[in-house]
């Protein structure tokens, strides 16, 4: 069983499933030649993709282009279904930094078949992830800058203000396609700058008011 813990309360978090949102900022659709979507890009990753701060990333031999992903992590506190959006962020028990990898050749290759993507994005180490901050901690979710560095350079920076969805409107619209439940992790999308990583590599990941991740890639 994967398990997540919340700063300070120490408290541990059974992770269950990690529901992703896709192509949730403007620049992001734009870097990847993508059409902006009319609807929600929803997809999940498995509870063995995570790999807790400091770890090591192994990129499987079948894929020869891995691109890292820098996501605001939302931590479900408590179940809930159709939730409405002015009450999701009480369904929160915490907040983190996380890194949705993808195996971009992978990808790229289903999507031209018509096949699922999945098996580009649940591999084992692909979502790196760090502890959590208490929900109470973060007085707006949708104004945090965010950066990564790879090998000390900035590779990605934004802020979740640039987010298409908010915050408390991912949370709801998830919850009409799939139940939240107490340690289910929902992943907020990326902002531009995503780019291969290769065997040697040191990523760091910052939040701003939430913390840091840092992963190696082996």
């Amino acid at each position: 069983m994967h398990q997540v813990q919340v700063n300070s309360t120490k408290e541990l978090y059974s992770v269950g499933k990690i529901v992703c949102l896709g192509q949730n900022y403007l620049d992001h659709i734009r870097e990847l030649g993508s059409k902006i979507p009319d609807r929600a890009v929803i997809f999940c990753k498995p509870s063995s993709s995570l790999l807790p701060d400091g770890g090591t990333i192994e990129i499987p031999a079948y894929s020869d282009d891995c691109h890292h992903e820098l996501e605001l992590a939302l931590l479900v506190g408590k179940s809930g279904k159709q939730i409405q959006g002015k009450n999701a962020l009480s369904y929160l028990a915490g907040y983190g930094v996380a890194l949705d990898l993808t195996l971009r050749d992978i990808q790229s290759e289903q999507k031209n078949r018509g096949l699922p993507w999945e098996i580009a994005k649940g591999f084992d180490t692909s979502c790196p992830i760090s502890s959590f901050i208490p929900a109470e901690k973060i007085s707006d979710p949708n104004n945090l800058q965010l950066h990564l560095k790879v090998n000390g350079k900035i590779r990605q920076q934004g802020n979740t203000n640039q987010m298409m969805r908010s915050v408390e409107k991912i949370i709801a619209e998830i919850s009409n396609f799939y139940t939240l439940e107490t340690g289910d992790i929902i992943l907020t999308g990326t902002p531009a700058g995503v780019s291969r990583i290769e065997s040697g590599d040191h990523l760091e990941g910052t939040i701003e008011q939430v913390g840091s991740l840092r992963v190696s890639v082996a």
